[in-house]
Formats: structure tokens, C-alpha cells, sequence
């Protein structure tokens, strides 16, 4: 009896903003936190939101629909930080909705189609295609440019010094 080659499957997270549907890799995902506050550092990046303390651990956090350019808008109940793995840390990534973890055969994911992305192209893994649902897989590890990378590291930094006086001082 002949056995089918079991195809290939991806896991990711899904995700929405601005009511589109986004996916990352399930392995680059620690955990999805519903909201919490955020506290903000002056002199950042237009798209990272604070830092929040995670356990002991200074998390910088990012808004993806700042960092998407998309239109702001207000937390809810639904919106939450998934904290990720990027570069050497950790970053939480702020969406409007968790919706679903799902495994998706490779035949049903596309590579990125070229020039759709513009300047964020290695941004974009592919585009998964579930019945006529269309998610957009990101790679994680192009969110931030290594500029960015780096400043984010300092945010970090500062974020620890500033959690370390504050527990002094209690």
C-alpha cells in the first residue's frame, strides 16, 4: 500500500488589523497578552507605544497600525500584545484582535507577489489562501529595519534603568 508524502504545513498566529486579516509564524509567537498599560517613553519612535513589564522583563511595545500606517485606533477588549521574537529580544506588537491559530499546507500558501509591497516586500513571507479568505504572513524578523532594531534596544535599556530606580524608590 502506496502512503502519501505528508505535505508540508506552516502553524501561524491570525491576527486583525484594520480589519484585514495578518499571520505570523507560531514559532516567533512566546505569548498573546490581553491588553495592558503601556507606558510610554518620550523621544521614541512614532510607532512604539512604551514599554510594559512583563514578568520582571522590560518588553518595548509596537503598534502595528502605526508601523503599518494605518488609521489609529482606540483599544478595546479585543485588542492584545503578542509578544514576539525579534532580532535578539523580545517586542510586543499591539493588533486589534487575536483571532485563531491555524496550519497551513504549503500548497496553499503564496510567495509575496513582487512589487505588491513596495519598500516592506521582505516584510511580507507570502499570502495564505484559505477558501476565499486571503492572510498575509509576515516575517518577523524585517518588522524593524536594524536601526530601528537598535534604537528599540536602547528603549529597552532605559525602560530597565527606569523600572529599576521606580523599584528603588518603593
Amino acid at each position: 500500500m502506496e502512503q502519501k508524502a505528508k505535505e508540508k504545513e506552516i502553524q501561524v498566529v491570525v491576527f486583525l488589523l484594520n480589519e484585514e486579516e495578518f499571520a505570523c509564524n507560531i514559532s516567533d509567537v512566546r505569548e498573546v497578552l490581553k491588553m495592558v498599560k503601556v507606558t510610554p517613553l518620550p523621544r521614541t519612535l512614532k510607532f512604539v507605544e512604551g514599554v510594559i513589564n512583563l514578568r520582571g522583563d522590560v518588553i518595548p511595545v509596537i503598534d502595528l497600525r502605526k508601523r503599518f500606517n494605518l488609521p489609529e485606533a482606540e483599544y478595546d477588549e479585543q485588542s492584545r500584545i503578542i509578544i514576539v521574537e525579534v532580532g535578539s529580544g523580545q517586542v510586543g506588537l499591539i493588533v486589534d484582535a487575536v483571532t485563531e491559530v491555524l496550519r497551513l499546507p504549503s500548497s496553499q500558501v503564496q510567495a509575496s507577489p513582487s512589487g505588491i509591497a513596495g519598500d516592506c516586500s521582505e516584510l511580507i513571507e507570502g499570502v495564505g489562501k484559505i477558501e476565499q479568505r486571503l492572510l498575509i504572513i509576515l516575517n518577523l524578523e524585517y518588522i524593524l529595519s536594524t536601526e530601528e532594531q537598535l534604537a528599540l534596544e536602547d528603549i529597552t535599556a532605559a525602560g530597565r534603568e527606569a523600572a529599576a530606580i521606580q523599584e528603588a524608590e518603593s
